[in-house]
């Protein structure tokens, strides 16, 4: 007899297996109990028929409760009705630990509860497809830079400094000194690239936001490429080539999830390069024209993103913003003092943005103007200003955050459904 798992059984057609999981759901049918078992690869349905099986083992079946963990052990049938198009017939249970009082039960709770209860709502089907999506995500993220030489930097999550001011960094304190949470690996990426030429960044970052928004959350995740060499263009190239790729590996291993989540596969199907290129000027007369209100010269909100979102099948890159909406360290377009040469990515379907990027200041005396500028402390970018005195190039790059492509590749309302255990204004438990 096999031991094997749910996402196996296809190899056992026929065989007599034992399977280790949890009872996700039960139903009865006169003589007949439907189990549905799930061990974290995936579900299926056992059947047990009274007569087929020792009466004791039936009546177990029959007291069995929610969450209890178990071991089963019956035959693989071929079955297409059946959830994955297999079953077991059963023979055997044996119960672990008989669970008492589930709290999560399969009915309409709301979204407090279930955070309360993130610990267990991480079992339900559609949560359990959404953590596989965001694997996947995450392994082409990582396959997409490792299959181009890029060189994997990690960054330190305490800084002395923030990448774009203090307004929206949690402070800590460090010895006798004060830190910051990182809100960005990039500086230090910057320096990394110098190193290596092409390098990125991967893991949590910290925005001290009070937002309540669906597209917010304290702590999340951000990949970060930095290339020298690389100019504006080619940071949206490598952007685009970079998002098609992450579309087109869930695509082709996790079509079963985004099913179960009732993805429109056909709108993810429909991103493909070349995505749109649009100036921020002609963002702002597209924003307008939709009917939503946008002043040149103002940073977009989720309202002027889902607008313009919508009016594509894939994501727009809107690119020259006006410097003042953007960081110290985005270089100032030659054609246009008052615009830098950044990047926004925005997804369609009113997911909002994916990408932000630019192509850096490379100039020593320029990025020393804007250091003052912004009111930044001096001494605590001496360290960046030496990447300007020694050997400077063009370079660029960008950031992408994990939650926020998670969301939009499923289809859902809110990305505190994408991280596992999701940080919010008013959120720290579990």
């Amino acid at each position: 007899m096999t031991e094997t798992t749910v996402n196996k059984l296809r190899e056992h057609v026929g065989e007599e297996v034992v399977v280790k999981g949890w009872l996700y759901n039960k139903r009865s049918k006169g003589k007949i109990h439907f189990l549905l078992i799930r061990d974290g690869t995936g579900i299926v349905q056992g059947v047990m028929v009274k007569g087929g099986l020792p009466d004791e083992t039936f009546q177990l079946g029959g007291r069995v409760t929610q969450e209890s963990s178990l071991v089963v052990t019956g035959t693989v049938r071929k079955d297409d009705r059946a959830p994955g198009g297999y079953e077991l017939e059963l023979r055997g249970l044996e119960i672990i630990q008989m669970a008492k009082d589930y709290p999560i039960a399969l009915q309409s709770h709301g979204p407090d509860f279930l955070l309360d209860h993130r610990h267990l709502w991480l079992r339900s089907r559609n949560q359990h497809a959404i953590m596989r999506v965001r694997h996947a995500a995450v392994k082409a993220i990582r396959d997409f830079f490792d299959e181009r030489d890029f060189v994997l930097i990690d960054t330190p999550i305490f800084t002395p400094a923030a990448c774009e001011g203090t307004s929206t960094l949690f402070e800590v304190k460090y010895f006798d000194d004060k830190a910051y949470l990182a809100q960005s690996g990039q500086l230090y990426g910057e320096a990394a690239a110098m190193a290596h030429r092409k390098i990125y960044c991967f893991g949590p970052t910290f925005r001290a936001e009070k937002s309540k928004t669906r597209r917010h959350l304290t702590e999340f995740w951000m990949v970060e490429p930095e290339v020298a060499f690389l100019d504006l263009d080619g940071v949206m190239d490598l952007a685009e080539e970079f998002v098609e790729y992450i579309v087109q590996f869930v695509l082709k291993t996790r079509r079963v999830e985004l099913e179960t989540l009732g993805r429109d596969i056909s709108k993810l199907e429909a991103v493909g390069r070349p995505f749109p290129r649009i100036t921020y000027t002609e963002a702002v007369e597209k924003i307008n024209a939709a009917g939503v209100e946008m002043e040149w010269g103002n940073d977009f909100g989720a309202p002027q993103e889902t607008a313009l979102g919508r009016r594509y099948d894939r994501p727009v890159m809107v690119h020259r913003w006006p410097a003042r909406t953007k960081a110290f360290y985005m270089k100032r377009d030659s054609q246009d003092e008052r615009l830098a040469l950044g990047v926004d990515m925005i997804a369609p379907e009113g997911y909002g943005e994916l990408i932000g990027g630019a192509q850096r200041e490379d100039d020593l005396e320029t990025l020393e103007k804007r250091i003052a500028e912004y009111n930044l402390p001096r001494e605590a970018f001496e360290w960046y200003l030496d990447l300007r005195r020694y050997g400077t190039v063009p370079h660029g790059g960008f950031g992408l955050g994990l939650e926020r492509t998670v969301t939009w590749l499923c289809g859902i309302e809110h990305l505190r459904e994408t991280i596992p255990f999701p940080r919010m204004l008013y959120r720290l438990y579990p």
